[in-house]
């Protein structure tokens, strides 16, 4: 059973109970409500609003390839920390026998999405509307959600579920966007792609699974792909051994030592990072803030690449285009695109010179990620919050700045709790917060929260 996103108003019953607006309906938002409204005795009601995609899929989940994989093992991506067997006997009841190793595909895990809250919705506590929300209002007794087609939805609180900040089609035509639909390339043309990551290998797979036979050259800093997934245990690493508040030089050299603790007891390098994984977001709030700016340029290109791994299925078409030369990779940074008639070219500057060669190209990718400048490419709703001092960008100009417990904090440095937010939103505050086992968490989190604020005295 699907919950379609529909137009209509709260069932009398509920109309007078606290209302949590969620303005975002990819994951993030979905997750929350589905938290908010999975006690039956929780005295809540709640609005989802989503203008763009089907419910539950946003970016991430919106793809139809079966070629892209989650980068998450089944066992780890169920909904519900206390119930980690939920999305594989979600699986089970569709027919499919995938264990808790195996990686699926994105696009069934936007359907799971998409049927998460269709067994939370029959109390009439649930609503869901199609429009994009262009601006939120604080009242006197909560927030008031503004939405492009007219509607005002009043609210007790709004929590701001809107993902990542993606850029505009470029105006020009020259580079397309790793989520920009678009028809596939001349088959032999020559494919440019910007950035190295999970983007990257989607595209690239796209095209080899489309019978692409040009060649495919990828363009980031260091030309490092993700690493590959592989079984490990992870290390077991109690909060009070980690470094919280250390120079970030401290930190990774901590967790070289981690490393060849899992090294020496028969594991990888993976167990070390996978055993630090509860703890990431603490190690970032206590990171002094000229270390979080160290280590975003000099260290986190790195761990990325051994953080975000690549599911082994991913790996081989990979792999075998660059061993047969139909792929290869530079080291360098993009500089620009200019058009010669119908032949794109791609200018780039080689790692460690100053001089910028060209490429041409059928097609430019960009890949480059979700660090993408928070203003630049800001919603109407956080253009709004921003215009308005409602919000204001994080010193690092990762996102929205964001207080511990999800309050979004104004121009003059004060948490409102009456807008919150979760997920790729919430970046800032806790870097480590655009995966679902790291979202999930949160969502359970917060939703207690918002509860013992509306049910307690």
């Amino acid at each position: 059973m699907k919950i379609d996103i529909l137009a209509d108003t709260p069932a009398p019953h509920a109309a007078h109970l606290p209302h949590v607006v969620i303005i975002g309906g990819g994951a993030s938002g979905v997750l929350l409500a589905a938290h908010l409204l999975r006690d039956p005795d929780a005295p809540l009601r709640v609005t989802v609003i989503e203008g763009r995609h089907m419910l539950g899929c946003g970016v991430a989940y919106s793809t139809s390839d079966p070629g892209h994989l989650l980068n998450t093992r089944v066992a780890n991506m169920s909904a519900f920390p206390d119930d980690p067997d939920h999305f594989r006997r979600w699986l089970a009841a569709r027919g499919d026998q995938a264990t808790g190793a195996c990686f699926v595909s994105r696009a069934t895990y936007g359907a799971y999405m998409t049927d998460l809250l269709a067994p939370l919705s029959a109390d009439g506590r649930l609503r869901c509307l199609r429009a994009t929300c262009t601006r939120m209002a604080t009242t006197r007794t909560g927030v008031a959600a503004h939405l492009d087609d007219g509607q005002i939805i009043p609210a007790s609180v709004a929590v701001l579920a809107t993902g990542h900040a993606l850029p505009d089609a470029d105006p020009e035509g020259l580079v397309q966007g790793a989520w920009q639909a678009a028809p596939p390339p001349p088959p032999g043309g020559r494919v440019v792609i910007i950035g190295s990551g999970l983007s990257m290998i989607d595209q690239a797979i796209s095209l080899l699974s489309q019978g692409h036979r040009g060649e495919i050259v990828t363009i980031s800093r260091r030309a490092q792909l993700p690493r590959i997934h592989a079984p490990g245990t992870a290390l077991a690493v109690s909060r009070a051994k980690v470094p919280l508040g250390a120079p970030v030089s401290f930190t990774m050299s901590w967790l070289r030592a981690l490393v060849a603790r899992a090294e020496a007891q028969g594991g990888t390098w993976r167990d070390a990072v996978d055993g630090i994984r509860p703890h990431l977001s603490a190690l970032w709030r206590a990171m002094p803030r000229a270390d979080r700016a160290r280590f975003l340029r000099h260290a986190a290109p790195w761990w990325e690449v051994h953080r975000h791994r690549l599911p082994p299925e991913s790996a081989v078409p990979i792999n075998l285009a660059l061993k047969t030369g139909r792929m290869r990779q530079l080291a360098g940074s993009f500089t620009a695109a200019s058009r010669d008639g119908a032949i794109l070219q791609a200018h780039w500057r080689p790692r460690g010179t100053d001089r910028v060669l060209s490429l041409t190209a059928s097609r430019i990718i960009d890949c480059r990620g979700i660090r993408r400048d928070p203003e630049t490419h800001a919603t109407p709703l956080v253009a709004d919050l921003l215009a308005t001092g409602r919000g204001r960008i994080d010193p690092l100009r990762l996102g929205l700045d964001i207080a511990p417990d999800c309050a979004v904090i104004d121009a003059q440095g004060r948490p409102d709790p009456r807008i919150r937010a979760i997920g790729p939103a919430s970046r800032a505050a806790f870097w480590e917060i655009t995966a679902i086992p790291d979202i999930r968490e949160q969502a359970q989190s917060l939703a207690r929260d918002l509860t013992r604020q509306f049910v307690e005295p």
